[in-house]
């Protein structure tokens, strides 16, 4: 590989490591994780998804390749408000995932 391209690509993939290191933090930015936790024992997320996937539910979190991103959490958060029609407001679904990604996914 040409000296010059080596470089290129090294700093697009420092470029790209960097907007991924950076996501979570503008998914998540100013989420109220008390509120989060509140929804969550509010609207019974872990009892569904006990239903779900059986056990204590924890099998539904990161299943292999399927929420890989901070913005892909957020969806599957604003999927379930939409399916069960929960009514939660954007920054609800917000503090949601973002509990979840503390205490599950750990997207930097």
């Amino acid at each position: 590989m040409h000296p010059g391209l080596m470089v290129v690509t090294g700093l697009l993939a420092l470029t790209g490591l960097a907007a991924h290191a950076q996501t979570a933090q503008a998914v998540f930015k100013d989420a109220d994780l008390a509120l989060g936790q509140k929804l969550i024992a509010e609207h019974k997320c872990a009892e569904c998804h006990v239903r779900k996937v059986g056990g204590d539910g924890s099998a539904i979190y990161k299943p292999q390749g399927r929420i890989n991103t901070p913005g892909f959490l957020r969806g599957m958060v604003e999927q379930c408000n939409t399916e069960l029609n929960l009514g939660l407001f954007p920054e609800d679904v917000t503090a949601i995932a973002a509990v979840l990604n503390r205490d599950h996914y750990r997207f930097k």
